[in-house]
């Protein structure tokens, strides 16, 4: 069985499996993994100390291209605080038009935490003019956003639930009930599912529900080819689902684990509270230093951005064992699910 999806059909890709961006920290071994495997690896918005980001994305698309043949993706974050956002959001489309190869490759531009509209220049439009099949999603965290989302031109959107680790909106909305306002009122939209996803079962459920693919985080943490330290991959094998919990992040709300750290934190409630204590740029430095400390192994005094979906995972694995095991337990739970209604559809016919 092939789970083909309007997803998989539109990035070109194997399975409905996605890597969610996981910056500030690197990605790109794993993106190639995911990618190799049949899914789609997405290169996240490293900002760790001292980096130049826009090298660094350029760097790390052309290792992805000299790695492999297949689809990949890259994540801009786009928030106010994020001030390379703009240099970003323009100087990459012209250095993936030079780039025959990444031009080919790179289908999938997620950007999150701010607004999409930082893409809608001309040297986005010019590089979709050129023949590529890149396509724009960005997260929506809630219905109201989803609206405004496709009413912007974005080609699809990630219903973002608040089991996802990392940062989070203020709507504190699960993937389960947003993923279903979302197909009732925008049904003919492209939707990926992200926030509380490691199994077989749970892709199954996203895709019963309409939606096309699902995002993985946390369960691409604790592969073997994931750049994380393995203090941070082992963090999810011996952790349990309540072992995380909302704190006030860079943007907002994010979901971390448990730690010292954790428990100097608080959790502003509203957009308006948060903008009201507004970070300095001193302070974003801080924030990123602690990431970049559990990045290099100090899970203890450092952010440790992690789901709920920790829960559920209890081994490192390869990528694809990962993506193997969960498209082969889908496949078991949507027959499973379609031989135990079939016999209320024969029932029904027998009585007409």
């Amino acid at each position: 069985m092939v789970i083909e999806t309007n997803i998989t059909k539109m990035l070109g890709i194997k399975h409905p499996i996605l890597s969610a961006p996981m910056g500030p920290f690197y990605t790109t071994k794993l993106t190639v993994a995911v990618s190799e495997a049949g899914g789609l690896g997405v290169l996240s918005h490293v900002t760790l100390h001292g980096s130049v980001t826009l090298n660094e994305m350029k760097k790390s698309m052309e290792y992805v291209v000299e790695h492999t043949d297949k689809p990949f993706g890259f994540n801009i974050r786009t928030a106010r605080l994020q001030p390379d956002a703009i240099k970003l959001c323009r100087q990459l489309p012209r250095f993936i038009m030079e780039n025959p190869k990444i031009r080919e490759q790179c289908v999938y531009l997620i950007t999150s935490a701010g607004s999409p509209k930082l893409m809608y220049n001309k040297h986005f439009e010019k590089l979709k003019e050129t023949g590529s099949r890149i396509k724009h999603f960005h997260v929506a965290p809630s219905l109201y956003l989803a609206k405004k989302l496709v009413d912007s031109g974005v080609d699809g959107i990630i219903a973002t639930g608040s089991e996802g680790g990392g940062h989070q909106s203020y709507e504190n909305i699960s993937t389960l009930v947003l993923l279903q306002e979302i197909r009732q009122k925008l049904p003919d939209v492209p939707v990926i599912a992200s926030g509380g996803y490691a199994t077989g079962e749970g892709l199954a459920s996203a895709l019963s529900m309409g939606a096309g693919a699902i995002a993985m985080g946390s369960r691409f943490i604790s592969s073997k080819e994931c750049e994380f330290h393995d203090n941070y991959k082992q963090i999810v094998v011996d952790s349990n689902t309540s072992d995380t919990e909302l704190k006030t992040g860079i943007f907002g709300p994010a979901r971390v684990w448990k730690n010292k750290l954790a428990e100097t934190h608080g959790l502003v409630e509203s957009k308006e509270e948060k903008q009201a204590g507004e970070f300095s740029m001193s302070k974003v430095a801080r924030e990123l230093a602690e990431l970049e400390m559990t990045y290099q192994g100090n899970v203890q005094d450092g952010t440790v951005y992690l789901g709920q979906s920790i829960g559920l995972i209890n081994r490192v694995e390869t990528v694809k064992e990962i993506i193997d095991t969960i498209i082969y337990d889908a496949e078991k739970s949507l027959r499973n699910a379609f031989n135990t209604i079939k016999p209320s559809y024969i029932e029904q016919a027998l009585e007409l």
